[in-house]
């Protein structure tokens, strides 16, 4: 691999950006609740090493702020040039058969995983003009990745709002501030209340006994 090549393959795996594990084995969220918390699709942009970098991305959290799924179409320009699709997954999934990605009742594509972390693993492919119109049209798109279990785990994704996001302007850096501090208000509210309930639950125990 060049230096450019793993310049830009450096710069779009941290370009991703998605949200990592922020508690564990807690409840899933009531439907109220998942309207709480930021979802939809946005635009990210920074600099970094003289490389413009722009992610458009979606990023699907469970009730306790734990990632689900998160997708992330990253450009690159400046003095490396690139243009990525990525998915990111949580860890404890079957490696060979990557991530299907469907759009509305087309026909799967395959993303190969090119690495993992402690906490996710990321799939791409190239990112074509081609994907990025048929997301424009599209209604929806379903990700499916393999759990240890052998189990598919599809996820379903809204494409409402891609195109604004896409071809808008990008948040401003207060903006995804508000966003983050958002997610993390959700999650330490969540974790409150699975707090309170399970000592509730263990008192009712008491007093039974």
């Amino acid at each position: 691999m060049t230096s450019l090549n793993s310049n830009a393959y450096r710069l779009s795996v941290m370009a991703a950006g998605v949200v990592g594990f922020l508690g564990a084995g807690l409840p899933s969220a009531s439907a109220q609740q998942q309207q709480q918390i930021p979802q939809g699709w946005f635009k990210a942009c920074t600099k970094q090493e003289d490389v413009d970098i722009c992610n458009v991305q979606n990023i699907v959290t469970a009730g306790n702020g734990q990632l689900v799924t998160g997708v992330s179409l990253i450009e690159l320009k400046g003095k490396v040039n690139r243009k990525v699709f990525q998915v990111t997954v949580p860890t404890g999934r079957l490696v060979p058969p990557g991530i299907g990605l469907q759009i509305d009742t087309g026909k799967a594509v395959k993303l190969d995983y090119v690495i993992c972390f402690p906490d996710r693993c990321v799939a791409e492919v190239p990112l074509t003009d081609q994907l990025v119109a048929s997301f424009k049209k599209g209604q929806g798109i379903t990700l499916t990745s393999i759990n240890f279990q052998n189990q598919a785990n599809p996820i379903k994704i809204a494409l409402q709002g891609f195109s604004g996001a896409y071809d808008g302007p990008p948040l401003q850096q207060s903006d995804i501030e508000d966003r983050q501090k958002k997610l993390q208000d959700f999650v330490a509210k969540n974790n409150q209340d699975f707090a309170k309930k399970l000592k509730d639950e263990q008192d009712k125990a008491k007093t039974a006994n």
